[in-house]
């Protein structure tokens, strides 16, 4: 039996109803795309349409330069909502900046005004409406201006995080030919990363020494907050119950140290981790490298002379007094150590190491 035509049309209409599990109107499969910028969620949501046969239409065409207005909406000319059915939508989890611009954290619709030399990129606090229709200047929390490129073929629209950095992303909408980008970027990433340790050394985290020890070790690689890294670093070393005095405590702490300015001290905590009774040959052997690496040649030489005393003769230690005569100007018996070294070494790096240190003492 045939069907009325407007029982027909109502059909159709019901396929694209919102709120049901229906496939995607006009067979523009959703996406999602996250990016992390440390703990820092950037998020494109959006439905991708493919090009079909309508490549070299697109730009200026399907999508037009300029605003354009629509039959449907505020009757106002309108962007290009980039993608189908939807608004895309962009979401930054902290206060970020694009393009060097800032903009705070929450959700934004994502539209785009097409030019055949620029493009403006546009995020509304509107993230909620059905695509385009309803947009609104108002809305605007922040406009970029960027410069369109040629991008290798792509039939599907395609968001992508490009280029990566500690402090940064881009992300660019890709389709056909074409590629539009910018930049987030968070420059006060290391006080959100604190911010987070401190919180998380508040939970499970802080029932461990390695939870403070990571802590300090996240200061010391990105040199900031060192005043935070010590309290830190005491934590790691003595914290009642939880807290352990070994070469790892006591090395970052005194690096923490020698970063506050407050050598003395530095060279002291190292010795206290170098005289500890659970210290081996190896261990010792790197704290005297680290003395060396303070320019404390000569605690560097005694440190290296504990672990004589305490190991013997074995090749962590003649290693470590070759290096240590060598950095106090005795190049005589560094070499004696040095030969000795290079007989016990124990593979072959160590030994084209040991072998270059010999003919450098040697004067060859």
């Amino acid at each position: 039996m045939k069907l009325p035509a407007l029982m027909f049309t109502a059909a159709c209409a019901l396929a694209q109803f919102p709120g049901l599990t229906l496939p995607p109107s006009g067979g523009n499969q959703k996406a999602t795309v996250i990016q992390g910028i440390g703990p820092v969620k950037v998020t494109v949501e959006y439905s991708s349409p493919a090009v079909k046969d309508r490549r070299g239409k697109i730009w200026g065409g399907l999508v037009p330069y300029g605003l354009k207005k629509d039959d449907f909406g505020n009757g106002q000319p309108l962007p290009w909502r980039v993608g189908a059915n939807e608004n895309t939508v962009f979401a930054v989890s902290h206060d970020v900046l694009i393009d060097g611009k800032p903009l705070a954290a929450g959700r934004y619709g994502l539209f785009m005004i097409a030019g055949p030399e620029e493009w403006t990129v546009i995020f509304s606090k509107n993230s909620e409406s059905w695509g385009h229709y309803f947009y609104e200047v108002k809305d605007d929390a922040l406009r970029v201006v960027v410069k369109p490129k040629k991008h290798e073929y792509r039939e599907w629209l395609t968001f992508d995080f490009v280029a990566r950095k500690y402090q940064e992303a881009t992300v660019e909408m890709q389709w056909e030919d074409l590629a539009v980008g910018w930049t987030v970027s968070v420059p006060n990433l290391n006080d959100i990363i604190l911010s987070s340790l401190k919180k998380d050394l508040q939970r499970e985290a802080g029932f461990s020494w390695q939870g403070y020890l990571a802590a300090v070790e996240f200061c010391l690689q990105q040199k900031v907050h060192f005043d935070q890294a010590l309290v830190w670093a005491d934590a790691a070393v003595g914290l009642p119950g939880i807290g352990q005095k070994n070469l790892e405590t006591l090395s970052a702490k005194s690096r923490v140290l020698v970063a506050l300015g407050r050598s003395d001290d530095a060279l002291a905590t190292l010795k206290a981790a170098a005289e500890m009774p659970a210290s081996g040959p190896i261990e010792i052997h790197q704290v005297g490298r680290q003395l060396l690496g303070m320019k404390q040649p000569k605690a560097a030489l005694e440190v290296f002379q504990l672990n004589q005393k305490r190991n013997g003769d074995v090749w962590p230690v003649n290693v470590g007094l070759a290096r240590g005569f060598a950095a106090n100007g005795d190049k005589a018996t560094a070499l004696i150590h040095a030969r000795k070294a290079l007989e016990q070494a124990p593979d072959e790096i160590n030994k084209r190491a040991l072998t270059q240190l010999v003919k450098e003492l040697s004067g060859n």
